[in-house]
């Protein structure tokens, strides 16, 4: 993936399992395919009862089209995928896959080029250099062909132009351009304007035309840089430990998506062109479209530009097969995070029966409700937390139990509580209703995400990737209603053994597996961003259809009434589906009683005289109903949402909770151990040292939200009775509420009817509040055992202006933010110094509260030095394009034009801007504000609000990695105890 989108697989895994979906077509009530044609004649594939709306079509050259229609806003979520992955990649050459995905943006002989026949030549003996230095073996033979890759570079960068793609694509408004790679698939990214969709097609037409390796060596060290960044994730380490258990054979465990070290130490420019040549064509290809489009005309736009690539047989390689797990496989992986344990089951792939029945017994164990794991172990506090989920690909799938032990267990003890509720299974030890109850939760888990194009979208590409007839999708739910208990049982009896069966513990320690990467000392390479080529000269010449935005009339929207017992009740209606949410709000948080957030989850753990905890959960999940209780800084909400048919029962069960609430010591204790486990857990992870714990110290000193938090002493100190008063408390206090949904008349009744309240609600208390500080020429440094360094430079700048926002949002387009930003080209592009950087200008949540600059750097260690010189260069000389202000001011107007705010989030909204002084939709004075900035008012913005700030560095790093000295440049360096900066007590922490 490029720049902070390389998400670890882990996450992928869970995104995908949702979707990677495939089954039989024997079941009742299935939904057919049929074919049809449109006005202009193109046939394209429907299916009965289909949520989505889909219509397939396949071109004369095979290319697969996925297009769907929703109208929520101007958008559309593209997709380019190609069945082309890191399962493909030559075994002596991995990587490959993915390290195409990232030259695939770096243009064609028309995109990204000042003049293409002088710029080949350097590139076909750059391709040759590097064939000769993948062919050497003596290191400083090496070296020496390496430097001379780097100096035709530089020349031949002076004939590239860097980001021409990125350029166009934020000047269209796209959002989220990106790519990722993974072991079936490379999939492109853009959400764009609706009115843009031929300028789109027009562009990736060309830059799906050929393959141009330019600004090669540059782009590969990011690949490094990328590198490097798995080796500081412990998740994803464990992850590839897991996949090489249970895929000793298959590319699946054996083939790392990123490649290996050597590997990308030797690329072959050849072999990647081949790749290219034989998976990215267009039967091997899909493009997806979800949004508001017109269905006849939108084929048309893509035939015009995707129907003349040549159809080219395609072979994908014979890939092992694995042979059964024979006896319990057990990995260890070290690294600085908290313990865990996976246990993974191989299974077979999508489409298969196992496929299905891994899936029930998945949703048996683990809903996030009402699974034997959730019940059993997370509900009753057996663990510090618990889960399961599955995995289903082409070849093969698997199922995963995942545990955290809590303070003073063993990673094996969790082991056994997880293999102890797949006993359970064995022995048909659950309810007979969670088979039916498991089904319709997953349905209206479809139902919310098809509310959303982005979800509808990845559902199409993941069904084209991994062969699927789109009926099996839209049927698979209806098809897990044939399996019976039994079926379930006798499955896992038999599935669930020792041998086939892969564990991984994740253990505290070093890891001494951890790659040393030299810095290479890349030459910086021409960005050229004041040049342009033809193509994109042509393309800002081309005009789109006109698209005016569209901005809120909060009053009208928002329709609110007092009900009898004297509460407001605020009201958007949803005229999508019959779901909803009902808010009881009360404006007061943490600010006003820390104590609250500490009841509130104390709660989840508690039942009534009448029904238990474990009782409530099942009543709830029966509904189709999830209930909560979220406490902010400053507002609390009591929450319930699904289905509105059972809105009424659901707001009972709640009240009824809420009211008769009873406390238990036993389960306070245990809840009070999980906070000190959760704690040390937090101090090991680097993103809440940085993003967390040493931001919030920049800004505010010691005292601070984020250390306002009770001790161990304090808690033990409370009477668990207190916490259980505060809730039933609730009540008393001032509140509103909010409904989204379509009855808005029996959600008053059904309110009327439980939601009790007293004659006269009690004022809040007061809150404290917490006075920002000036930043200043320091450097916070926190210890961390990892490969690359974190910094963040903060520097506090004035109050909320409501006059700043329109150049500070096209300065944060322009400077900071995107792949065609200033920062990103200077940092990445053209030093390859950072696999990630960006700057902002982050505006204040509130009226009364500070502006921020803010610029950060994700880097190798031995790299840091340079890389600060570099960004603290940008933070005091802006450089200036007038073609990129242009584009980068076209891309703010085009965003603001395309963004809607619609169904619940028109209440949100309001809620947010209220706080910065707004009654009314600021975003129409923005609009055209930003249509008068000139490229002058922005260096006035930088001069004014950047350059000379006084930047609070903070770092997160291995001090014997990192070049002290440096930072000191930068200020005066405190180094941060840990425990000190989340205001945890050392001697309180349980092990």
């Amino acid at each position: 993936m490029r720049n902070l989108h390389y998400v670890s697989l882990l996450s992928l895994a869970l995104v995908l399992g949702s979707c990677e979906q495939k089954s039989s077509k024997d079941v009742e009530n299935s939904s057919a395919a049929a074919v049809q044609k449109d006005a202009s004649g193109y046939e394209y594939e429907t299916v009965e009862n289909d949520p989505t709306g889909l219509r397939l079509y396949t071109l004369k050259n095979g290319l697969k089209v996925y297009l769907s229609k929703n109208s929520d806003e101007p958008k559309i979520q593209t997709y380019i995928a190609v069945k082309a992955g890191s399962n493909y990649d030559p075994k002596d050459n991995t990587g490959l896959a993915h390290y195409l995905e990232h030259m695939v943006f770096k243009g064609t002989d028309e995109i990204g080029t000042k003049d293409w026949e002088t710029e080949k030549g350097y590139l076909k003996q750059i391709s040759d250099l590097y064939e000769k230095h993948a062919a050497e073996k003596d290191e400083a033979k090496k070296e020496a062909i390496y430097r001379e890759i780097d100096s035709v570079s530089n020349i031949a960068s002076t004939y590239a132009i860097a980001n021409e793609y990125d350029k166009m694509t934020s000047s269209i408004g796209a959002e989220g351009t990106n790519a990722h790679t993974w072991v079936e698939e490379t999939v492109y990214k853009n959400k764009i304007p609706a009115n843009e969709l031929e300028k789109w097609a027009s562009l990736e037409s060309e830059r799906f035309s050929q393959l141009v390796l330019r600004l090669f060596h540059t782009e590969l060290e990011a690949v490094y840089e990328e590198f490097n960044r798995g080796q500081d994730n412990d998740g994803r380490k464990m992850w590839a430990a897991m996949l090489d258990g249970l895929f000793p054979n298959h590319p699946y465990g054996q083939q790392n998506t990123i490649g290996t070290s050597e590997h990308l130490k030797s690329p072959s420019l050849e072999a990647i062109h081949a790749y290219f040549d034989k998976y990215y064509v267009p039967n091997n290809m899909s493009v997806v479209l979800v949004g508001d489009l017109d269905f006849d005309a939108t084929i048309k736009t893509v035939d015009k530009y995707f129907g003349g690539f040549k159809h080219k047989d395609v072979t994908h390689p014979t890939l092992p097969t694995e042979q059964p797990i024979t006896k319990t496989v057990v990995k260890e992986v070290f690294g600085p995070t908290a313990e865990t344990v996976n246990i993974a089951y191989r299974a077979e792939g999508i489409g298969s029966k196992e496929e299905k029945m891994v899936k029930m017994v998945d949703m048996i164990l683990a809903n996030s409700a009402a699974g034997l794991i959730d019940l059993n172990l997370n509900q009753k506090q057996e663990l510090q937390y618990g889960t399961s989920y599955t995995q289903s690909l082409n070849d093969y799938g698997f199922h995963v139990l995942n545990g955290m032990p809590k303070g003073g267990q063993s990673l094996e003890e969790v082991k056994d509580l997880l293999l102890s509720q797949i006993e359970l299974v064995k022995q048909g030890k659950f309810d007979d209703w969670l088979l039916e109850a498991v089904i319709n939760d997953m349905e209206l888990s479809d139902k919310r995400s098809y509310e959303n194009s982005t979800a509808v979208a990845s559902a199409y590409y993941n069904a084209f990737i991994h062969n699927q007839d789109w009926s099996d999708v839209v049927n698979f739910n209806n098809e897990l209603r044939s399996i019976t208990k039994k079926d379930i049982v006798d499955f896992a009896n038999k599935f669930y053994k020792d041998n086939n069966q892969v564990i991984v513990y994740k253990r505290k320690g070093e890891d001494k597996n951890i790659v040393k990467v030299k810095n290479p000392g890349i030459t910086p390479v021409e960005v050229n961003r004041n040049d342009k080529s033809p193509f994109l000269a042509k393309f800002e010449n081309t005009k789109s259809p006109d698209l005016k935005p569209k901005f809120v009339d909060y009053k009208s929207e928002i329709k609110s009434q007092k009900l009898e017992n004297g509460i407001e009740i605020s009201y958007v209606e949803n005229k999508t589906n019959d779901l909803f949410d009902l808010n009881i709000i009360f404006d007061m948080g943490r600010d006003n009683n820390k104590k609250l957030a500490h009841a509130v989850g104390f709660i989840d753990y508690l039942g009534t005289d009448k029904i238990s905890a474990e009782d409530i959960k099942k009543e709830f999940y029966k509904l189709g109903i999830k209930y909560g209780v979220q406490v902010g800084n400053e507002r609390s909400v009591i929450y319930i949402s699904g289905l509105q048919k059972n809105m009424d029962k659901g707001l009972e069960l709640l009240e009824n909770l809420m009211a008769n609430v009873t406390s238990d010591k036993e389960a306070y204790a245990k809840y009070v151990d999980r906070i000190m486990k959760g704690r040390q857990d937090t101090k090991m992870n680097k993103g809440a040292i940085l993003w967390g714990g040493l931001q919030n110290y920049a800004k505010y000193g010691e005292d601070s939200r984020f250390r306002n938090i009770l001790s161990y002493n304090e808690m033990m100190s409370i009477d668990p009775q207190e916490l259980v008063d505060m809730v039933k408390e609730l009540n008393g206090y001032k509140q509103r509420m909010f409904y989204y949904g379509n009855d808005l008349a029996s959600t008053t009744k059904a309110i009327q009817l439980h939601h009790k309240v007293a004659g006269e609600l009690k004022d809040y208390p007061v809150a404290k509040e917490y006075q920002e500080q000036s930043t200043k020429a320091e450097v916070l440094f926190a210890e961390y055992d990892m490969v690359q360094a974190e910094l963040l430079f903060l520097a506090k700048d004035k109050k909320f202006d409501k006059k700043s926002m329109a150049v500070a949002k096209l300065f944060n387009t322009y400077f900071g933010s995107g792949l065609s930003s200033i920062v990103f080209q200077e940092i990445r592009e053209s030093k390859s110094l950072a696999y990630s950087a960006f700057s902002s200008y982050s505006q204040a949540r509130k009226a009364d509260e500070s502006n921020y600059v803010m610029a950060y750097i994700g880097t190798q260690a031995n790299k840091l030095n340079e890389a600060v010189d570099a960004m603290m260069h940008l933070m005091n000389n802006i450089p200036t394009a007038e073609s990129q202000f242009n584009a980068a001011k076209n891309a703010t107007l085009k965003k603001i034009a395309a963004e809607r705010i619609t169904k619940d989030d028109i209440f949100w909204n309001y809620e947010r801007i209220q706080k910065l002084g707004f009654e009314h939709d600021f975003r129409k004075e923005m609009y055209e504000e930003v249509q008068k900035l000139t490229v002058e008012d922005l260096v006035e913005f930088f001069n004014e609000n950047i350059k000379g700030k006084n930047f609070t560095t903070l770092v997160v790093g291995n001090k014997e990695a990192v070049d002290m000295e440096a930072l000191s440049k930068l200020g005066t360096i405190k180094e941060m105890d840990i425990d000190e900066l989340f205001n945890y007590e050392k001697s309180e922490i349980k092990q």
